[in-house]
């Protein structure tokens, strides 16, 4: 089984999807990646040979940000913002949309499901 970057990639896919299984890579950064090291878009990764994905492996150790690195960097700014008590930071805190939306209606991914109202006798 493959491994890069601490994660195991999924068997008998083409490895454009398979790298995307990494945190940090898309479709369009795995593309690019597999480009500098000349591997074909739609090799399964059960056959990729391990010249290649170590190939593989050290272009992303060496020119990218992924998984544990890039998940802290984002924790710690996201903290910064927290810390900061701007208004950003404040949305953060209080688990509301952060980008502008609207939250009168919507935004239920971000509040929670609905508290309704107690009913009394």
């Amino acid at each position: 089984m493959a491994r890069i970057a601490g994660v195991d990639l999924p068997r008998n896919k083409q490895m454009w999807v398979a790298l995307t299984n990494i945190y940090g890579i898309g479709p369009v950064l795995a593309r690019r990646i597999l480009d500098k090291a000349k591997v074909a878009y739609e090799l399964n990764t059960d056959k990729a040979s391990e010249d290649q994905l170590a190939q593989i492996r050290e272009i992303i150790e060496n020119e990218y940000r992924v998984e544990g690195d890039l998940r802290r960097d984002v924790s710690m700014n996201v903290k910064r913002l927290m810390d900061l008590g701007c208004y950003r930071g404040l949305r953060h805190r209080r688990g509301l949309p952060v980008r502008g939306q609207r939250t009168h209606t919507n935004a239920r991914t971000r509040k929670g499901p609905r508290k309704g109202s107690i009913k009394r006798k």
